[in-house]
């Protein structure tokens, strides 16, 4: 008797939505409205790993929103930007620490441009600025302005804001992701007209020495399993109630559910990105988003999403119907079976309903005999072994709904005495 095998049943769920209108800024597309960071995952499969991800960012540690109104330490509260027109000056760029990796200058930097954390700050000091004439972003890493009008930094990207374009594999960018950040940066100008369209920004203590799609670099020399890779994404889940907070933090949490947010670079647990503005409430964002724990969250699987590994252009609209299919385990080549004796047919299949035809064959497949005209697809039918014998047995089996969904043994197997 052979081992039972149960089917193997395989879960589609449904395919993100296009939205309508990508998320935009003086009057340039944010990056398409199917790229990876403007389509919906709350139908997506959760990642096999994501309950280790979870407890290695911190299950009981709540959300803080890394960006408010007024001051911190001297400096605007989050990852400011500006913009500029086609008559802006192009500056030189000197990079300092990653030049091989950065798109060279001139870009065009104000000299007042907003710089992360103050202009006397000595964090990240991201600089970003948007061309609305050209609809292309310049971001800087570690950026410093100095007497000529120029500009010292780390490093620095450039990205057209109507391409899916990523950047080279293993370059990093302005961000240890290899990714934009202005894209995943929470605005207030959105929360105000009720709807963030995109996914968001956010940093973990400890990440793996690998980074997945759409990320193109990564910055550990951790191995663990158990840490997510940079580029990971992961959503508020179904189950928690957004409707109990105020109405801008509501805002917030529809668009971690549907969009969710992608790990872009190590730092505090769930530090969400966003840009100052004096039109958030620092007292609601930080108080109630503190009760969203990482034990709310989940890793998803987007890798269903991807087209071309080096584009940023997702997979949307509804997919093609899965494909039925049917494979015989047993007999399926090379066993000896007696007859007058029971024994066990086993198959597996996927995406297959209603009964099953099976078939005998005792020369190789040329001719057939039906044994079970229509037996129910459990994946086991018991038989009692007769007929003629033979070294050149064969079954078949058949789906009676869906005749394209067949199998035949993969080699002979005999019936004896």
């Amino acid at each position: 008797m052979f081992p039972r095998l149960v089917v193997a049943a395989a879960l589609f769920g449904s395919a993100p939505a296009l939205h309508a209108q990508a998320p935009s800024v003086g009057g340039c597309t944010v990056l398409p409205a199917d790229n990876i960071w403007n389509v919906r995952v709350d139908s997506l499969p959760v990642d096999a790993n994501s309950a280790a991800y979870v407890a290695s960012i911190g299950a009981t540690i709540g959300v803080h929103p890394d960006f408010g109104s007024g001051f911190w330490d001297g400096g605007p509260i989050g990852i400011p930007f500006t913009t500029v027109r086609a008559d802006e000056p192009e500056v030189a760029i000197e990079f300092t620490a990653y030049g091989d990796e950065s798109d060279p200058g001139p870009y065009p930097v104000p000299r007042d441009a907003p710089v992360e954390g103050g202009d006397q700050s000595d964090g990240d000091r991201h600089v970003l600025v948007v061309d609305t004439d050209a609809c292309k972003l310049y971001e800087l890493y570690r950026a410093f302005l100095q007497s000529d009008r120029s500009w010292q930094a780390d490093s620095g990207a450039v990205y057209d804001l109507r391409s899916h374009a990523l950047r080279p594999d293993t370059w990093t960018s302005a961000d240890a992701a290899g990714l934009p950040i202005f894209p995943g940066l929470a605005r207030y100008d959105e929360v105000a007209a009720g709807e963030i369209r995109h996914a968001l920004r956010f940093t973990a203590p400890r990440t793996r020495k690998t980074h997945i799609w759409p990320a193109r670099h990564d910055a550990s020399s951790l191995t663990s399993a158990t840490l997510p890779p940079m580029g990971q994404r992961f959503r508020l889940k179904a189950s928690v109630d957004v409707t109990r907070f105020s109405p801008q933090v509501q805002v917030i949490l529809r668009a971690l559910q549907r969009y969710g947010m992608i790990l872009a670079d190590n730092g505090s647990a769930w530090y969400v990105s966003g840009a100052p503005d004096p039109g958030w409430d620092d007292d609601s964002l930080v108080g109630e988003l503190r009760q969203i724990k990482g034990s709310d969250f989940e890793a998803v699987d987007v890798s269903s999403l991807r087209i071309n590994a080096n584009s940023g252009q997702a997979r949307v609209g509804t997919p093609p119907p899965p494909t039925a299919s049917i494979r015989i385990v047993a007999p399926n080549g090379g066993e000896s079976l007696k007859k007058k004796t029971p024994a066990s047919i086993e198959w597996v299949s996927s995406n297959v309903t209603g009964k099953l035809r099976i078939e005998l064959s005792r020369d190789g497949g040329a001719t057939w005999t039906r044994l079970f005209a229509g037996t129910a697809n459990d994946g086991v039918q018991a038989w009692n072994v007769g007929g003629a014998v033979t070294t050149r047995g064969r079954l078949r089996i058949t789906s009676v709904l869906a005749p394209g969904a067949s199998d035949v043994s993969d080699a002979d197997f005999e019936i004896y005495r």
